[in-house]
């Protein structure tokens, strides 16, 4: 009888372990996913219609997929062109602003997967591997690559033009980005935003 008794004790015992432990483990899941994803874990819970457990569920599908993902990095005559291009698309900007954030829409995509993202024709698949590891920047990817598509007013495509530069910024930089940080080393190696989208003012009175 005392036998029984102690084996009873014990199996509830382990039992409790294994419920806490695993409730933990849970907590500790989510709260890793929401300090991983930042806005990104808010987007997918709003998407899932609040059901926070359905929205964890994609962004750890995510992780499983992508997590271990490593990005290639950029030869030094490589990562000029890219920084020269993104120059002259923002100004073009003002003079075409559809073509400008088309132009930029598509030079993303080869610069993510020239650092060994999925390819840009899948865009889905490259969004959600980007989000994994660059979850802060990538909803102005996003927002630009809907206003390519889109017919966007111009303020509209300015401002995705903008946000998106955070994200050409980190996978153009030499250093790797703490996933953590909103705001990404820029390519002028002084923590300054080196190329300003801003519309080109002409002088009042002026006819050029």
């Amino acid at each position: 009888m005392i036998t029984v008794v102690v084996i009873a004790v014990l199996v509830i015992g382990l039992a409790t372990l294994l419920y806490t432990g695993r409730g933990r483990a849970r907590g500790s899941g989510g709260r890793g996913l929401k300090r991983r994803f930042g806005p990104e874990y808010e987007r997918a819970v709003a998407r899932q219609n609040g059901d926070v457990r359905a929205a964890e569920r994609e962004l750890g599908e995510r992780v499983r997929r992508h997590g271990s993902l490593r990005e290639q990095p950029l030869p030094p005559e490589i990562r000029e062109q890219y920084v020269a291009q993104w120059g002259a698309v923002q100004e073009q900007f003002a003079g075409s602003p559809q073509k400008a954030v088309i132009e930029a829409d598509a030079l993303l995509a080869r610069l993510a997967g020239d650092r060994g993202f999925p390819d840009g024709e899948q865009f889905d698949e490259q969004l959600a591997a980007l989000s994994v590891h660059h979850a802060y920047f990538v909803q102005g990817y996003r927002s630009m690559h809907a206003a390519a598509r889109d017919q966007s007013g111009t303020e509209e495509m300015r401002e995705a033009m903008v946000e998106a530069r955070s994200l050409f910024q980190a996978l153009v930089a030499e250093q790797q980005v703490d996933p953590d940080r909103r705001r990404p080393p820029s390519p002028d190696g002084q923590g300054h935003a080196p190329w300003p989208l801003t519309p080109r003012r002409h002088a009042k009175g002026s006819s050029t």
